[in-house]
């Protein structure tokens, strides 16, 4: 049996975090395009929809545990999602509704992140994205390379954070 539902812990407070299901990925793929179209406005992420559908059915086929949070209530809106492959640590995905930006989303998400891989969370991150690579210190990640995106061609930092 998996865990379906995280309790509410002082770094998620007013969100319950709970492993997506089908049901979830519309309101997952409305809340990537909103987030990613506000965070990188020249890119046209309604185009990319069939490249991130088929990215994460390939992730949870692989393994990679996919963890929403949603507002109050279980039933309640998707507030956010993090992609994270347990096995390597890779954290693909966090992504959070910008009506919830600074109010503890992606903090409660990070936390699910490093719960769900408590030796090592590593991401890539654009480095023209400071708001992300800001929040991603803060969390305790730190630069360890650089790189470019793949799709874009963005000059990316590889972060990681290590637990104990």
């Amino acid at each position: 049996m998996t865990d379906q539902t995280t309790p509410n812990s002082p770094a998620s407070s007013g969100y319950i975090l709970s492993e997506a299901t089908p049901e979830d990925r519309p309101a997952m793929a409305q809340l990537w395009v909103e987030t990613w179209s506000k965070t990188m406005p020249d890119i046209d992420f309604v185009a990319r929809l069939p490249w991130l559908e088929s990215h994460l059915d390939g992730l949870a086929a692989g393994g990679a545990s996919i963890r929403v949070a949603r507002e109050e209530h279980e039933d309640g809106p998707v507030a956010g999602f993090v992609v994270i492959h347990p096995g390597t640590g890779y954290l693909d995905q966090l992504a959070v509704a910008p009506r919830v930006w600074g109010k503890g989303a992606a903090e409660a998400l990070m936390a699910e992140a490093r719960r769900l891989s408590p030796a090592l969370v590593a991401l890539d991150v654009n480095q023209d994205n400071p708001r992300a690579v800001r929040f991603y210190e803060k969390m305790g990640l730190a630069i360890v390379s650089e790189g470019a995106n793949p799709m874009s061609g963005r000059l990316t930092y590889r972060m990681e954070w290590r637990g104990v």
